[in-house]
C-alpha cells in the first residue's frame, strides 16, 4: 500500500482553514499542480494528496476531507470500484471525479454519478494544466459548497399524499444516485408512468436512460416529440429540449419537445414538465424534487400544488446540494431521503 502523505500544505496560520480537500491521483506530476491549484483558491485547502484508493480509505479513516477530488484510472482498484467505499468513508465529503475518462458521453462518467460522485470534469493532459482548468476546477468546488435553499424543515410536512397517475421527477447535480435510490426501491410492478429531467448534457442521455432501465427494471426511453407516455415505463427528456405534457385524441398522454426560454436558463428545465403535469393530471400528478443546484423545478412545483397534485422532495442531509429541494421544501407534502420516497411512491401511502 502507498503511503499516505499530506501535499505541500499551507503556512501554519492556515492549516485549520478553509474546506478540507484529498486528492486522489496515481500521477505524482497531477497531484502537485492540482495541489497548488488547492492552495491559491480562497475557500479551499489542500488536507491530504494519495496516490490510490486504498490510501485514501486509509486516510479517511483517520483524517476530515470534505472534498475528494477522485482519478478513475489508477492501478489497483479502479475509481468507480471505489465510489460507494469513498462516499461512505468521507462521511458526508462530496465526490468530484477528475478524470480523463469524464468526458461527455462517456459511461464512465454516468456511472460515476450514480455511484455517488457529486460532479465530473475532465481532467485535461498533464501539459495542459495551465490556465483555464485551474479556474474551472474551482467554479466546480465553489458551486458544491454555495450555501442554497431555505432553512431545513421537518423531516415530513403534514400534508397528505393522494393517489397519483403520474411521478415527475427533476434533478440535477447528485441526482443521479439519488434518482437510483428511489428507483431501487419502487418494485417493476409499478404501473404508474415516471417522467425524468435530469441536467445532463444530450450526449449522456442515451447511456443514462439504459442505465435507468436496469436499476429500475422497466423500459426507459430518450423522450422523442409525440412518443406516447404508457403505464409501467420511464421517459427521460433529452439533453436539449424539455418535455412536456400533452393529451392525445383518445384521451391519453404523449410528449411534446420544446425549447423554450426558461426563468432558471436550464436546458432541459424541470419547470416545463411539472406544470404540463398541473395541465393535465391536476390532483392525480406527483412531482419529485431531487438533489440539484438553483432554483430549478420550485415554479413548476408551486403550479402542480396549486393545481391539487403533491410533490416530494429529497431532504437536506442526503442531499449533495439542496438548492433544488430547499427551494420547494416548505410547500412539499414530504422531505424525505430518495429510498423512502422511492417506497411512498410504490405504496402511495401518505406522510406521516
Amino acid at each position: 500500500m502507498a503511503r499516505t502523505t499530506a501535499a505541500a500544505g499551507p503556512p501554519p496560520d492556515r492549516a485549520s482553514e478553509g474546506i478540507p480537500v484529498l486528492i486522489v491521483d496515481d500521477s505524482v506530476v497531477a497531484r502537485a499542480v492540482i495541489g497548488r491549484m488547492i492552495e491559491g483558491m480562497a475557500r479551499f485547502r489542500v488536507a491530504g494528496s494519495v496516490s490510490n484508493v486504498e490510501s485514501a480509505l486509509a486516510f479517511l479513516a483517520q483524517e476530515r476531507a470534505d472534498a475528494i477530488l477522485l482519478d478513475l484510472e489508477m492501478p489497483g482498484t479502479h475509481g468507480l470500484t471505489a465510489l460507494p467505499d469513498l462516499v461512505l468513508a468521507g462521511k458526508g465529503a462530496k465526490v468530484l471525479v477528475v478524470s480523463s475518462a469524464a468526458d461527455d458521453g462517456a459511461a464512465a462518467a454516468v456511472q460515476a454519478l450514480a455511484l455517488g460522485a457529486a460532479d465530473t470534469l475532465v481532467k485535461p493532459g498533464v501539459g495542459s494544466f495551465a490556465g483555464r482548468f485551474a479556474a474551472v476546477l474551482e467554479d466546480r468546488l465553489d458551486r458544491l459548497f454555495d450555501a442554497e435553499g431555505s432553512p431545513a424543515v421537518s423531516a415530513q410536512a403534514e400534508q397528505a399524499l393522494g393517489e397519483f397517475d403520474i411521478v415527475a421527477v427533476g434533478a440535477s447535480t447528485g441526482g443521479i444516485h439519488a434518482l437510483s435510490q428511489m428507483l431501487r426501491a419502487i418494485p417493476p410492478a409499478f404501473q404508474a408512468p415516471i417522467l425524468v429531467t435530469q441536467h445532463l448534457p444530450a450526449s449522456f442521455m442515451s447511456y443514462f436512460a439504459a442505465q435507468l432501465a436496469v436499476l429500475a427494471g422497466r423500459s426507459c426511453e430518450v423522450a422523442t416529440d409525440h412518443l406516447r407516455v404508457r403505464p409501467g415505463r420511464m421517459v427521460v427528456a433529452p439533453g436539449d429540449a424539455h418535455i412536456r405534457c400533452v393529451r392525445t385524441s383518445d384521451g391519453g398522454c404523449a410528449i411534446r419537445l420544446t425549447h423554450e426560454t426558461v426563468a432558471s436558463g436550464c436546458m432541459p428545465s424541470v419547470d416545463p414538465m411539472l406544470d404540463s403535469v398541473a395541465e393535465l393530471f391536476g390532483a392525480r400528478g406527483l412531482g419529485v424534487i431531487l438533489s440539484g443546484m438553483g432554483r430549478d423545478g420550485a415554479t413548476g412545483a408551486r403550479r402542480l400544488i396549486d393545481a391539487g397534485g403533491s410533490v416530494i422532495v429529497q431532504d437536506k442531509a442526503s442531499s449533495v446540494v439542496w438548492g433544488m429541494p430547499g427551494a420547494v421544501a416548505e410547500s412539499a407534502s414530504a422531505v424525505l431521503p430518495p429510498d423512502e420516497i422511492g417506497r411512498m411512491i410504490a405504496s402511495q401511502r401518505r406522510p406521516g
